[in-house]
């Protein structure tokens, strides 16, 4: 009986030394000049190049991970080969270092600030209805041209049209314009501001289906226009503008946050404004 107890201790003892290096391999990616090179670094740097990735709408490549850890064990190897050399120790190795410590320690503030001051849905809301209110009086207008480069075309064209002649085949036969021409001259709906001002002037005293009667200059040429309806402006649901709302308040959260810091200092520096 002892013997076997005994047998069964020792099995289990080797068991864990074998167990024991394959544990600690699986918190470290290398092993440099005999020095453990973490795991938890390649965590730290996959996290911050995909917040860099968010943040500016790059798409990540797909062996990012493989990329972050080469990229850890080659700075372990160059950072023992700067220790190795005494630069740890030299004056600009410390000034440089401060200025890192700072700004790990300023980013973490701002993350600290960003995540326990979140953009709630009433405040979007209260935004997007006051977006909304301003753009209540405002009209669209959805019109047809057909733009040419001579005077006398155009009048020649408008004869056409009001002798029944179609303003979609005469806009995709004659008008220059590339944005439109295909689409019998359709320009979709806009609000008046969105077209250089001769023309806004002289669509917007048009009525619904009225063509003008004279052709309008502008710095494109001469335009023939046609109105073919007026609507209120058409604000974007919350849903489709959420995100930029979002975004927005949350950048003038953290300005007001920074600002209201550097007036709270007590400090003899004097800011430009």
């Amino acid at each position: 009986m002892k013997k076997s107890v005994f047998a069964i201790g020792a099995l289990s003892l080797a068991l864990g030394a074998t167990l024991l290096p394959a544990t600690a391999m699986a918190q470290n990616v290398a092993i440099v000049n005999g020095k453990a090179v973490p795991k938890a670094r390649v965590d730290a740097l996959l996290e911050q190049v995909q917040r860099q990735a968010q943040s500016t709408g790059r798409q990540l490549p797909p062996d990012i991970e493989r990329l972050a850890r080469d990229q850890i064990v080659l700075n372990e190897i160059f950072t023992q080969e700067a220790e190795r050399r005494g630069l740890a120790g030299t004056p600009e190795y410390r000034r440089q270092m401060e200025l890192v410590r700072q700004n790990v320690l300023i980013q973490s503030l701002f993350q600290d600030f960003e995540k326990k001051n979140p953009v709630t849905d009433a405040e979007i809301q209260a935004e997007y209805d006051k977006f909304k209110a301003q753009a209540g009086s405002e009209k669209e207008y959805r019109a047809r041209h057909i733009l040419v480069e001579k005077e006398d075309e155009a009048k020649r064209l408008i004869a056409q049209i009001k002798g029944g002649a179609s303003f979609e085949d005469l806009a995709k036969k004659n008008s220059k314009d590339p944005g439109s021409a295909a689409n019998g001259g359709d320009l979709d709906w806009a609000e008046a501001g969105s077209y250089v001002p001769e023309f806004s002037q002289a669509m917007v005293k048009l009525n619904k289906g009225q063509v003008t009667d004279a052709p309008v200059k502008s710095q494109f040429g001469f335009h023939v226009i046609k109105l073919e309806d007026v609507r209120e402006a058409q604000f974007p649901p919350l849903e489709d503008v959420k995100p930029q709302i979002q975004q927005r308040l949350q950048q003038q959260k953290m300005i007001d946050f920074r600002e209201g810091l550097r007036k709270a200092a007590r400090t003899d520096y004097k800011f430009e404004q």
